[in-house]
Protein backbone atom coordinates (compact mmCIF):
# COMPACT_ATOMS: atom_id res chain seq x y z
CA UNK A 1 0.00 0.00 0.00
CA UNK A 2 1.47 3.44 -1.17
CA UNK A 3 -0.89 5.78 -0.81
CA UNK A 4 -0.69 9.89 -1.41
CA UNK A 5 0.12 11.31 2.04
CA UNK A 6 -3.28 12.89 3.11
CA UNK A 7 -5.18 11.25 6.03
CA UNK A 8 -7.78 11.09 3.64
CA UNK A 9 -5.92 8.80 1.27
CA UNK A 10 -3.88 6.74 3.63
CA UNK A 11 -7.58 5.70 5.97
CA UNK A 12 -9.28 3.89 3.08
CA UNK A 13 -6.27 2.09 2.21
CA UNK A 14 -5.44 0.85 6.34
CA UNK A 15 -9.66 -0.06 5.94
CA UNK A 16 -8.41 -2.60 2.94
CA UNK A 17 -5.86 -3.34 4.40
CA UNK A 18 -7.81 -4.46 6.96
CA UNK A 19 -10.20 -6.57 5.60
CA UNK A 20 -7.67 -8.05 3.24
CA UNK A 21 -5.44 -9.03 6.85
CA UNK A 22 -8.71 -10.50 8.21
CA UNK A 23 -8.66 -12.80 5.17
CA UNK A 24 -4.62 -13.89 6.34
CA UNK A 25 -2.96 -11.98 3.78
CA UNK A 26 -0.31 -9.95 4.83
CA UNK A 27 -0.27 -6.22 3.97
CA UNK A 28 3.12 -3.80 3.95
CA UNK A 29 1.95 -0.23 4.36
CA UNK A 30 4.25 2.01 3.30
CA UNK A 31 3.64 5.96 4.52
CA UNK A 32 5.58 8.42 6.18
CA UNK A 33 7.16 8.17 9.89
CA UNK A 34 4.90 10.46 11.39
CA UNK A 35 1.39 9.95 10.41
CA UNK A 36 2.12 5.32 11.39
CA UNK A 37 1.94 6.86 15.36
CA UNK A 38 -1.26 8.41 14.63
CA UNK A 39 -2.83 5.28 12.71
CA UNK A 40 -1.28 2.71 15.03
CA UNK A 41 -4.63 1.85 16.57
CA UNK A 42 -6.16 1.69 13.50
CA UNK A 43 -4.23 -0.80 12.30
CA UNK A 44 -6.07 -4.03 13.61
CA UNK A 45 -4.01 -6.49 12.45
CA UNK A 46 -0.50 -5.77 13.87
CA UNK A 47 1.07 -9.36 12.85
CA UNK A 48 -0.06 -9.32 9.41
CA UNK A 49 -0.33 -5.07 8.34
CA UNK A 50 3.54 -3.92 8.82
CA UNK A 51 4.30 0.16 8.46
CA UNK A 52 6.81 0.79 6.94
CA UNK A 53 8.28 3.95 7.30
CA UNK A 54 8.58 6.43 4.24
CA UNK A 55 11.51 9.58 4.57
CA UNK A 56 9.99 12.41 2.95
CA UNK A 57 12.86 14.29 1.11
CA UNK A 58 12.84 17.93 1.75
CA UNK A 59 12.51 20.11 -1.27
CA UNK A 60 13.33 23.93 -1.86
CA UNK A 61 9.90 25.82 -0.43
CA UNK A 62 8.54 22.93 1.91
CA UNK A 63 9.00 23.06 5.36
CA UNK A 64 11.26 21.43 7.05
CA UNK A 65 9.56 18.19 8.75
CA UNK A 66 6.40 18.22 6.37
CA UNK A 67 5.08 14.48 6.18
CA UNK A 68 1.36 14.96 5.52
CA UNK A 69 -1.08 17.53 3.68
CA UNK A 70 -2.16 18.56 6.94
CA UNK A 71 1.10 20.05 7.45
CA UNK A 72 1.05 22.64 4.96
CA UNK A 73 -1.64 24.70 3.29
CA UNK A 74 -3.15 24.19 0.09
CA UNK A 75 -1.08 25.83 -1.98
CA UNK A 76 2.11 23.79 -1.27
CA UNK A 77 0.79 20.69 -1.35
CA UNK A 78 2.36 20.54 -4.87
CA UNK A 79 5.84 20.80 -3.27
CA UNK A 80 4.84 17.69 -1.14
CA UNK A 81 3.87 15.63 -4.17
CA UNK A 82 7.24 16.42 -5.36
CA UNK A 83 9.03 15.16 -2.26
CA UNK A 84 6.85 12.14 -3.30
CA UNK A 85 7.81 11.43 -6.63
CA UNK A 86 11.18 12.07 -4.97
CA UNK A 87 10.94 8.88 -3.06
CA UNK A 88 10.39 6.37 -5.77
CA UNK A 89 14.54 5.03 -5.94
CA UNK A 90 13.68 3.90 -1.83
CA UNK A 91 10.06 2.63 -3.09
CA UNK A 92 11.81 0.46 -5.77
CA UNK A 93 14.50 -0.73 -3.45
CA UNK A 94 11.44 -1.69 -0.60
CA UNK A 95 9.21 -3.12 -3.00
CA UNK A 96 12.49 -5.45 -4.98
CA UNK A 97 12.80 -6.93 -1.33
CA UNK A 98 9.36 -7.63 -0.55
CA UNK A 99 8.27 -8.82 -3.80
CA UNK A 100 4.13 -8.13 -3.30
CA UNK A 101 1.41 -10.03 -5.38
CA UNK A 102 -0.03 -6.68 -5.68
CA UNK A 103 0.42 -2.98 -4.94
CA UNK A 104 -2.16 -0.86 -4.54
CA UNK A 105 -1.35 3.41 -5.12
CA UNK A 106 -3.23 6.76 -5.91
CA UNK A 107 -1.33 9.87 -6.82
CA UNK A 108 2.40 8.17 -7.69
CA UNK A 109 1.68 7.51 -11.15
CA UNK A 110 5.46 5.94 -11.57
CA UNK A 111 4.65 2.80 -9.41
CA UNK A 112 -4.27 2.13 -8.03
CA UNK A 113 -6.60 1.78 -5.32
CA UNK A 114 -8.59 4.98 -5.76
CA UNK A 115 -9.84 6.93 -3.31
CA UNK A 116 -12.49 8.83 -5.28
CA UNK A 117 -15.35 7.21 -6.28
CA UNK A 118 -15.70 5.24 -9.84
CA UNK A 119 -18.74 7.73 -11.10
CA UNK A 120 -16.13 11.07 -10.32
CA UNK A 121 -12.89 9.50 -11.80
CA UNK A 122 -15.73 8.26 -15.38
CA UNK A 123 -16.83 12.10 -15.25
CA UNK A 124 -13.64 13.90 -15.20
CA UNK A 125 -11.02 11.57 -16.08
CA UNK A 126 -12.43 8.89 -18.91
CA UNK A 127 -9.76 9.06 -21.86
CA UNK A 128 -13.07 10.57 -24.13
CA UNK A 129 -12.29 14.03 -22.56
CA UNK A 130 -8.57 13.72 -24.40
CA UNK A 131 -7.15 15.17 -21.56
CA UNK A 132 -3.33 15.08 -23.01
CA UNK A 133 -4.52 16.36 -25.84
CA UNK A 134 -6.44 19.43 -24.98
CA UNK A 135 -6.73 22.11 -22.18
CA UNK A 136 -11.16 21.95 -21.18
CA UNK A 137 -12.25 24.54 -19.77
CA UNK A 138 -15.49 25.34 -17.22
CA UNK A 139 -17.69 25.16 -19.97
CA UNK A 140 -16.28 21.57 -21.05
CA UNK A 141 -16.11 20.35 -17.48
CA UNK A 142 -19.78 21.00 -16.99
CA UNK A 143 -21.05 18.83 -19.49
CA UNK A 144 -20.30 15.07 -19.27
CA UNK A 145 -17.67 13.09 -21.60
CA UNK A 146 -19.21 10.86 -24.51
CA UNK A 147 -20.83 7.93 -24.00
CA UNK A 148 -21.03 8.79 -20.35
CA UNK A 149 -24.14 7.23 -18.71
CA UNK A 150 -27.35 8.83 -18.25
CA UNK A 151 -27.58 10.51 -14.92
CA UNK A 152 -27.94 13.37 -12.69
CA UNK A 153 -24.53 14.30 -12.78
CA UNK A 154 -23.76 17.98 -13.59
CA UNK A 155 -20.94 20.30 -12.22
CA UNK A 156 -21.94 24.02 -11.09
CA UNK A 157 -19.41 26.33 -12.37
CA UNK A 158 -17.48 27.02 -9.08
CA UNK A 159 -16.79 23.66 -9.01
CA UNK A 160 -15.57 23.25 -12.41
CA UNK A 161 -13.61 26.19 -11.76
CA UNK A 162 -11.94 24.98 -9.18
CA UNK A 163 -11.41 21.69 -11.15
CA UNK A 164 -9.85 23.56 -14.41
CA UNK A 165 -7.26 25.22 -12.20
CA UNK A 166 -6.48 22.06 -10.49
CA UNK A 167 -5.96 20.39 -13.77
CA UNK A 168 -3.18 22.98 -14.80
CA UNK A 169 -1.56 22.79 -11.52
CA UNK A 170 2.10 21.69 -11.79
CA UNK A 171 2.33 18.79 -8.93
CA UNK A 172 5.51 17.11 -8.78
CA UNK A 173 8.61 17.73 -11.14
CA UNK A 174 6.18 19.27 -13.18
CA UNK A 175 3.61 16.85 -14.59
CA UNK A 176 0.26 18.23 -13.85
CA UNK A 177 -2.03 17.17 -12.15
CA UNK A 178 -4.64 15.60 -14.80
CA UNK A 179 -1.68 13.99 -16.92
CA UNK A 180 -0.39 12.12 -13.17
CA UNK A 181 -3.72 10.71 -12.97
CA UNK A 182 -4.02 9.74 -16.01
CA UNK A 183 -0.58 8.09 -16.22
CA UNK A 184 -1.91 6.16 -12.80
CA UNK A 185 -5.20 5.15 -14.88
CA UNK A 186 -3.50 4.19 -17.96
CA UNK A 187 -0.81 1.96 -16.72
CA UNK A 188 -1.81 0.45 -14.01
CA UNK A 189 -2.99 -3.42 -14.29
CA UNK A 190 -7.08 -2.92 -12.97
CA UNK A 191 -8.61 -0.30 -11.29
CA UNK A 192 -10.37 -0.54 -7.41
CA UNK A 193 -12.84 1.21 -6.24
CA UNK A 194 -14.26 1.84 -2.80
CA UNK A 195 -17.98 1.05 -4.14
CA UNK A 196 -20.67 -1.80 -4.91
CA UNK A 197 -21.78 -2.55 -8.59
CA UNK A 198 -25.53 -2.05 -7.18
CA UNK A 199 -24.40 1.40 -6.73
CA UNK A 200 -22.35 2.83 -9.37
CA UNK A 201 -22.06 -0.20 -11.67
CA UNK A 202 -23.08 1.97 -14.82
CA UNK A 203 -20.18 4.18 -14.17
CA UNK A 204 -17.75 0.81 -13.49
CA UNK A 205 -18.73 -0.47 -16.94
CA UNK A 206 -17.87 2.61 -18.33
CA UNK A 207 -14.40 3.12 -17.01
CA UNK A 208 -13.54 -0.31 -17.88
CA UNK A 209 -14.57 0.37 -21.61
CA UNK A 210 -12.73 3.65 -21.39
CA UNK A 211 -9.57 2.68 -19.91
CA UNK A 212 -9.69 -1.50 -21.20
CA UNK A 213 -9.24 -2.67 -17.45
CA UNK A 214 -10.74 -4.99 -15.03
CA UNK A 215 -12.62 -2.80 -12.67
CA UNK A 216 -12.07 -4.26 -9.44
CA UNK A 217 -14.75 -3.24 -6.43
CA UNK A 218 -13.96 -3.90 -2.66
CA UNK A 219 -17.93 -3.19 -1.52
CA UNK A 220 -18.19 -0.58 1.13
CA UNK A 221 -15.39 -1.33 3.56
CA UNK A 222 -16.69 0.02 6.83
CA UNK A 223 -14.47 0.18 9.49
CA UNK A 224 -14.60 -2.13 12.22
CA UNK A 225 -15.60 -0.96 15.59
CA UNK A 226 -12.35 -0.81 17.55
CA UNK A 227 -12.37 -3.44 19.94
CA UNK A 228 -11.63 -1.28 23.39
CA UNK A 229 -13.61 1.82 24.14
CA UNK A 230 -10.62 3.71 25.84
CA UNK A 231 -10.02 7.01 24.33
CA UNK A 232 -6.40 8.49 23.55
CA UNK A 233 -5.01 9.94 26.46
CA UNK A 234 -5.07 13.78 24.87
CA UNK A 235 -8.82 13.28 23.65
CA UNK A 236 -10.14 11.80 26.90
CA UNK A 237 -8.16 15.01 28.56
CA UNK A 238 -10.24 17.27 26.47
CA UNK A 239 -13.31 15.84 26.21
CA UNK A 240 -13.71 15.53 30.27
CA UNK A 241 -13.76 19.07 30.56
CA UNK A 242 -17.38 19.06 28.76
CA UNK A 243 -20.36 17.85 29.84
CA UNK A 244 -22.04 14.89 28.13
CA UNK A 245 -23.38 15.61 25.05
CA UNK A 246 -22.34 19.03 24.62
CA UNK A 247 -19.60 18.30 22.05
CA UNK A 248 -20.55 18.08 17.87
CA UNK A 249 -17.80 16.76 15.80
CA UNK A 250 -17.74 18.41 12.64
CA UNK A 251 -15.05 16.75 9.52
CA UNK A 252 -14.75 18.38 6.04
CA UNK A 253 -11.78 17.57 5.17
CA UNK A 254 -8.37 19.19 5.32
CA UNK A 255 -9.18 20.81 1.94
CA UNK A 256 -12.15 22.77 2.84
CA UNK A 257 -11.87 26.52 4.19
CA UNK A 258 -15.02 27.54 5.61
CA UNK A 259 -16.09 31.09 4.57
CA UNK A 260 -17.15 33.28 7.96
CA UNK A 261 -20.76 32.71 6.95
CA UNK A 262 -20.33 29.07 6.67
CA UNK A 263 -18.79 28.64 10.18
CA UNK A 264 -21.34 31.42 11.98
CA UNK A 265 -24.35 28.80 10.42
CA UNK A 266 -22.57 26.06 12.14
CA UNK A 267 -22.70 27.77 15.86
Amino acid sequence: MYPWFAIGHITPFLHISNRLAERGHRVSFLLPTSIQTRLKNQNLYPDLIQFIPVTVPHVDGLPLGTESTADVPLPMHPLLMEAMDHTEKDIELVLRDLKPDIVFYDFAHWIHYCVISSATTAYLLSPARKLTEVQLCEADLMQPPPGFPTSAIKLHVHEARSITAITIMECGNSVPFHERQMMALSQCDALGYRTCYEIEGQYCDYLGSQFGKQVLLSGPVVPQLPTTSALEEQWGKWLGGFQADSVVYCAFGSELVLKKDQFQELL
